[in-house]
């Protein structure tokens, strides 16, 4: 197939989407990229090859995938991109695994009404092979077309459904994602790739040499509180009331802030964020504020304050950005991010809710706002506080159990 006029013409619209489940029997999360970078893009990025496919791809996922196996589902006239998901390649290879990726990959498009797809392999032909064969054979059962089957590898590419020798030699051809057109194109517009998926899940990870500074300023937030809850206990109030309150005030108007364009660089107000966002009541009512419209803002703000956080403060900012990169169509950020948290706290529910969410296929219209903040303190006072922790938990304390939104 020549890169000139035999692949079908492929349009990478306004929004593009993105997938990336973290292992071979989880499903994939069908998302879209775009948020603040789509108004960037002067229209649709129009490929007609498989190199301008194989250009794209990354920067539809966040990252240049390997040992991989991304599915493109297209729709209309024009082939337009519709959602992109991603899933490792089972290596040794496995036949059980294969037919669940293809069953997955098979069970996303169909419910999302996707006619078509493009399916491109990364990685060695004893590893791709067998997976493409389970996928292509899905999706042509249940009535779906395929408009490409590609293997890449090494800066070479093979078509399995070209059988012409002269334009789809046994060799591969040659391409170069990074200097095809389409890519400098999405790079203007905010949508740039890092050159693998653990380059994305840094981004997440606090600067080098800061654990000690981080270490230092969540000790200062945790006393700062712990005098916190003694005023409130000698002005006869309740502690957990007062310890909400606090909390979510400052955490209002750190929403507020990032909102308005500003940013907090301050260590430790990023340090006293995180720790408040431990009491349950203080992370519902950020939740229910997380409104669609302002997530680019919201992004940065939770990407601050996890990058801040020591380890055992990392749940709550975590599972709050996953849900806002679930909102903007970052489903790779959304599954680092849902990493992040359960790596901190395997039993964290409300990341596990969102693993299951995003990971299940459902689209960013799906992450909807769980309650509003007046519902949130509604329950919280019916509840008598109950969910909330007295104080949050330090470093080896047990997790208090979750709250009422989760």
């Amino acid at each position: 197939m020549t890169d000139d006029n035999q692949a079908p013409d492929q349009s990478a619209e306004h929004r593009p989407t993105s997938d990336d489940p973290p292992s071979p029997t989880q499903p994939g999360e069908e998302q879209r990229r775009g948020g603040a970078a789509e108004s960037q893009l002067p229209g649709p990025v129009r490929v007609s090859s498989p190199s301008g496919v194989l250009a794209v791809v990354p920067h539809l996922l966040g990252f240049h995938p390997s040992r991989s196996l991304v599915v493109l589902g297209v729709t209309g006239p024009a082939d337009r991109v519709a959602m992109v998901f991603r899933y490792d390649l089972p290596d040794p290879p496995d036949a059980e695994l294969a037919a669940d990726i293809a069953t997955h990959a098979t069970e996303v498009l169909s419910r999302q009404e996707v006619p078509a797809a493009i399916v491109v392999g990364y990685g060695p032909a004893e590893l791709v092979t067998p997976v493409v064969d389970q996928v292509a054979g899905s999706l042509l059962h249940a009535g779906l077309a395929i408009r490409e089957a590609l293997r890449a590898e090494g800066g070479r590419f093979w078509s399995a459904l070209c059988p012409d020798p002269a334009c789809c030699p046994p060799e591969g051809v040659s391409y170069d994602p990074c200097s095809h057109p389409a890519s400098a194109v999405l790079n203007d517009a905010g949508l740039d790739a890092y050159p693998d998926r653990a380059a994305l899940a840094r981004t997440l990870e606090p600067p080098p040499g800061t654990a000690r500074a981080i270490r230092q300023a969540t000790t200062r937030a945790l006393r700062r509180i712990d005098k916190l809850l003694a005023q409130a206990e000698q002005d006869g109030l309740r502690p957990a009331s007062a310890l909400g309150d606090a909390g979510c005030a400052a955490v209002r108007q750190a929403i507020g802030r990032y909102r308005t364009g500003r940013e907090i660089t301050d260590r430790g107000r990023l340090a006293f964020l995180a720790v408040c966002l431990a009491d349950l009541r203080v992370r519902d009512d950020a939740w229910a504020r997380m409104e669609p419209e302002h997530r680019r803002r919201h992004l940065r703000l939770w990407t601050d304050v996890v990058t801040a956080a020591a380890p055992e403060f990392v749940p709550a900012p975590a599972s709050l950005l996953a849900f806002t990169a679930w909102q903007c169509g970052e489903g790779a950020l959304a599954n680092v991010a849902i990493e992040r948290a359960l790596g901190a706290d395997p039993r964290y529910s409300m990341a596990q809710l969102l693993a299951r969410a995003v990971q299940s296929g459902l689209p960013p219209s799906s992450a909807r706002l769980p309650m509003t903040p007046e519902e949130v303190a509604s329950s919280y006072e019916q509840g008598g506080g109950q969910g909330s922790a007295d104080r949050p938990p330090a470093a080896g304390t047990d997790r208090p159990e979750e709250g009422q939104v989760a």
